[in-house]
């Protein structure tokens, strides 16, 4: 029962572009692999499981550095399959206390969606937070009217209108097929990276891990300036492992109450806004003790802010900066915003899942494929990242995309005609552990992969954001 999931983790350990080097890798992980849940013809269960397995595998190569009992890994397809809507199995005993699902329940999200162009292409407008909204809004010169959008769209051309959403750093994108992505210059330019692209960027004396840990990444210290939901996902995985995570943002950032709750788990979480002269100078004193530092912004942002990934280099030689954005790190299309349903778009998986599904128009996946699994890709970068610096020393750079990501579980191929079935009730629950939290007692899904001689999950809860002061502890 675990063919397909062990044949999708040996193919990735070349298409990551895995730094570390060590050809046991795998070798004590045990998949078990079950009928598919979701209705999608991708791997995407695999991919997931596979990306968790190797950054579990990373995470018992470092316990055993640190003379912890080794483990053998664990992973269940359909458990790493549930994970990809893991805030859809969030259940709150007290439903009245359960954070919202969008910032704004009562506002409309009329531009939101597939919408056909002036030339019969198909283009995705992603609102997003309500500035989103308001400059889609306003370039189109429409009302937040479903029927005026799609009016407005229709008297564009596709290439026109996704040229003035980027010049306006709105989040919009054309469908493409998968060939018609990959032929584009930033498909090309992803299609040569790595899944996981670490590169390392000085030479600085080895960091060995703290002495008597009690997990593998006791000791190890992260600062996750992300917001949904891969950013928040790499740093929750790195929590399971054991590591300090500390959640930092401005007030005014908008959120999303529920993914906080559902990717907040194992945090602290403290306000900071890095555009006051007092915020920056908390982020240089926490740099100073930090080993991760973790950003999702749109390449630029941080640098405008004083914290690239050369200058946080400098300040805390030694530290793995993680960069994670939606088009990629080259070209132009890096600085482009973007989430989940635009990585869908460009890449060709809305396409090829409209077509499975004999649709007349393209269709998202059921589950968050990208955001989640990248999430895992970073994590596992990290933990690489991480155990080379404790051998050889060195500062790293962890670089991965949504958009590589969907390249990635596309080129893994498509399975066969299949029907879905979705997990029962009890399988769910057999998955969820029971913690107390800000909102109450919730159910939640566990880490869809285990240690067996280290504990894995989380012992925080998930907060409100800027419920503690910013520090680790």
């Amino acid at each position: 029962m675990q063919r397909a999931s062990r044949a999708v983790f040996d193919a990735a350990l070349g298409s990551l572009g895995h730094p570390i080097g060590v050809p046991e890798l795998g070798t004590d992980i045990v998949f078990a692999d079950g009928d598919v849940g979701l209705e999608t013809r991708f791997m995407a269960a695999e991919a997931a499981a596979a990306a968790l397995a190797g950054g579990a595998a990373l995470a018992n190569q470092i316990a055993v550095s640190r003379r912890l009992t080794p483990s053998i890994v664990e992973v269940t397809s359909r458990h790493a399959e549930a994970s990809l809507v893991s805030f859809a199995h969030l259940r709150f005993e007290d439903a009245t206390r359960a954070p919202a699902a969008r910032l704004a329940p009562e506002e409309s999200t009329a531009a939101a969606g597939f919408h056909r162009t002036a030339d019969g292409r198909w283009i995705y407008l992603h609102a997003g937070f309500p500035h989103n909204t308001q400059g889609l809004l306003k370039l189109l010169g429409t009302r937040d009217d479903p029927a005026a959008v799609q009016a407005a769209v229709a008297a564009r051309t596709g290439s026109e209108l996704e040229a003035e959403i980027a010049v306006a750093g709105l989040c919009g994108a054309l469908v493409r097929s998968p060939d018609a992505w990959d032929a584009t210059l930033p498909g090309r330019l992803l299609a040569s990276r790595p899944v996981v692209d670490i590169v390392q960027l000085d030479e600085t004396a080895p960091e060995p891990f703290p002495e008597t840990p009690r997990r593998p990444l006791d000791g190890v210290r992260v600062l996750d300036l992300t917001r949904v939901l891969a950013g928040p996902t790499c740093g929750r995985t790195l929590a399971s492992y054991g590591a300090s995570v500390l959640r930092l943002g401005a007030p005014q950032l908008p959120t999303i109450p529920l993914f906080v709750a559902d990717t907040g788990f194992g945090k602290r979480s403290a306000h900071l806004d890095l555009t006051r002269p007092d915020g920056k100078q908390t982020l240089r004193r926490l740099l100073r003790d930090a080993d991760v530092f973790t950003q999702g912004y749109r390449t630029g942002a941080m640098e405008r802010l004083g914290f690239g990934v050369t200058v946080v280099a400098q300040l805390r030689p030694g530290i793995v900066y993680v960069s994670i954005n939606c088009y990629g790190h080259e070209g132009d299309w890096r600085t482009r915003p973007g989430w989940e349903q635009l990585a869908q778009t460009v890449t060709g998986m809305a396409h090829a899942h409209g077509e499975h599904l004999g649709a007349d128009k393209p269709v998202l996946q059921p589950a968050a494929v990208t955001d989640y699994t990248t999430g895992y890709l970073a994590a596992l970068g990290v933990l690489a990242a991480l155990a080379r610096r404790a051998r050889v020393g060195g500062s790293y750079w962890v670089r991965v995309s949504l958009a590589r990501t969907g390249m990635w579980i596309r080129g893994l191929g498509l399975r066969d005609g299949h029907a879905a079935r979705p997990p029962t009730a009890d399988e769910i629950a057999g998955w969820q552990t029971r913690t107390d939290t800000a909102w109450g007692p919730v159910h939640h899904l566990r880490p869809a992969v285990t240690l067996s001689a280290a504990p894995t999950g989380w012992e925080l809860p998930p907060v409100p954001v800027g419920s503690h002061p910013p520090r680790f502890d």
